[in-house]
Order: structure tokens, then sequence, then C-alpha cells
């Protein structure tokens, strides 16, 4: 009896085996990203060569991904997300300094997206991406002559602006406008700012955070506030779409990978931002997602096509007018609450 229990035992082996299963169980890599932001094959690529499995979840704003990741539940290994909620993060201990000896491609890094306000000793975050928010507009329907943010404001395209569900960029938009930082902790120019925003409110067909390029590409509305990858994808699409950045500046933004105190593997998390970091992956990345990249040596490889475009390439005289955004501390506290008042209107 006892033999025929180790034959059928033994056959069962071989048949899982043979099936390719294993008593092993394979580390697991926990990402939290931002939707539509990498090239999916990289994840299996990274899975296959390291025999480990990337358990990738997404969210659309900064604010979701903070919630996410305060709440602890999927202990996420590795996050990528927006330069000021990373430097929120840092302030408020959530985030753990990196190992820079398991990310040596990290020296492709372009030094002038070093060291930024949000980590001036660059030992907790690594540059992923890099672009601003301007408008995509169509040209047979849009005057873009006046340059501006007012463009957002025109009563002849009622309904047919389209604004981005995020607290932080839409705000940004007015308080350029009106000549304030985005960076205001003033309550009262924060005021000024959302009664702008209310006053545009009649004219927007939608508040969205991702879909403003399919529906631009379609030409079912006539402009919208966007990212410029966002921008640069869709002009790709549709000849008659071009991107402008207002004369009254904008926002330059960096998303950076980075690992959160929840971390059950950070050596697996710098492994992937070592893969993240090659030529190879980055190439791969910017062919998928249109941003422009922090990369010295990829940079040097991408088409000259997208290279001639100014929401990929961007302008040394814009880039001088922008600010980055920084974490207001507990002023966010008014933006969240007058964002809340402005959509409950």
């Amino acid at each position: 009896m006892k033999k025929r229990l180790l034959l059928i035992a033994s056959v069962l082996c071989l048949v899982l085996i043979a099936a390719g299963c294993s008593s092993e169980k394979k580390e697991t890599l926990n990402v939290l990203n931002y939707d539509i932001y990498i090239d999916k094959n990289l994840l299996t690529e990274f899975e296959k060569a390291n025999n480990v499995k990337v358990a990738y979840d997404t969210y659309s704003t900064p604010e979701e991904m903070y919630i996410k990741a305060k709440a602890g539940a999927s202990n996420y290994d590795l996050i990528i997300s927006s330069e000021y909620m990373i430097e929120r993060m840092i302030n408020e201990g959530m985030v753990n300094k990196l190992n820079f000896d398991n990310i040596p491609n990290s020296k492709y890094i372009d030094e002038a997206f070093k060291n930024q306000p949000y980590d001036p000793s660059n030992e907790y975050a690594v540059p992923y991406f890099w672009g601003t928010l301007g408008i995509l507009y169509n040209k047979n329907t849009v005057d873009a002559s006046s340059d501006s943010w007012a463009m957002l404001w025109d009563e002849s395209h009622e309904h047919r602006i389209i604004m981005m569900d995020s607290q932080r960029d839409a705000f940004a938009s007015a308080l350029k406008l009106l000549g304030h930082s985005l960076n205001t902790v003033d309550e009262k120019e924060l005021d000024e700012a959302k009664e702008l925003l209310l006053k545009q409110r009649p004219l927007v067909m939608t508040y969205i955070t991702d879909g403003a390029p399919d529906i631009m590409i379609n030409e079912e509305a006539d402009m919208a506030l966007v990212w410029s990858g966002e921008a640069v994808s869709a002009m790709a699409e549709n000849e008659n779409l071009d991107f402008v950045i207002p004369k009254e500046g904008s926002n330059i933004w960096i998303d950076a990978m980075f690992v959160p105190s929840t971390a059950k593997n950070q050596p697996l998390a710098e492994k992937f931002i070592d893969f993240l970091c090659s030529t190879d992956a980055t190439l791969k990345n910017i062919d998928e997602v249109w941003y422009s990249t922090v990369h010295t040596e990829a940079i040097k490889q991408v088409d000259q096509e997208l290279l001639d475009n100014p929401a990929f390439n961007i302008p040394q005289e814009d880039i001088e007018k922008m600010e980055m955004f920084r974490d207001p501390q507990d002023f966010i506290e008014l933006y969240t609450e007058r964002w809340t008042e402005l959509m409950a209107e």
C-alpha cells in the first residue's frame, strides 16, 4: 500500500513538473504606477529574466496614490509618482532611502534632473520621465494666437473644453492666469483661482484624467488641459492638433521611482528600477508613453520627428518660465477643500 502511495505521489510530482509547476513560490514585486505609463511588455520581460512575479496596480492622480500608499494594505515595493507627492511622503517618513549600489544604471539619469527640491540629496528617488502642462487644441477651430491660459476660458468654445480631474493641475492653470505661483499658500489667491474655475465650469465638457487625447483625436472637443506626453501621442494621431505652453508660465514636473516604507522587498524593487533605467527599457517606454526622457543615452537614439515636437523636446525659453510643484504641507487641506467645493457646484 505504501509503495502504491509513493508511486502515485511520484507520478503527481512528475505531472506538476511537466506542467511547469513547482512548490517553490516566486518572489513578488508589488508596483504602483500611473495608468498607461509603462510598456507592459517590460513587466513580462523582467519577470522572465528574474523568475519573479510583478503585481502591477495603477492610479489616476497623485492624491489617489497617496491614499493607497497611506493605507498600506498592498505593501507596495515600488511606486512611480509626481515629485510634490514624493516630497510630502518623504516629509512624513513614508519613503525609504535607496541603495544606489543596486541601481548602477542610474548613471544615465541626466544631472539636470537630480538633486531637485523634492529630493535635494538624491537619496530617495530616481527620475523616470519629465514634462509639462499645457493646452492641446484643434488648429481648425481654436485661435491660439493669444498664447495664454485664457484660451481655456473662451466662451465661444462652450462645452468643447476638457479640464483635468486633478486638483493641482486644474488650479495651476487658474493660478498662472492670475499671475500667482502654482505653489501658492495664500488663501486669498487660492480663492481667486477657485472663483475663476467656477466661472469656467459652464464651459467645460468634462473633467477627466486619462481620456482627453482620445476625445481630441476624434475632434469631439476643441481644446484640453493635458500633460505634454498626452499631446505628443494625440498629435501623432491627428495632424489637426497642436500644443501650446502658455506665456504666463506652467508646471515642469518630474515623475520618479521610489520605495515606500511599506516595502517588503526593497532589493527587488531596486533591481526593477535599475532595469527601467537601462537604455533599452527606456527606449521601449518612450515609444509607449511619449513623455520627455531623463536618460542621457536614450535621448541620442530618439527619432528626429519626436525631437522636433515641442511637446517632447520642450523649448528652453518655456522651461525658464516654469515652476515645479512643491508640497504645500498643511495648506494642501485648503487645496483639497476648494477642489471639493468646485466639484460639488
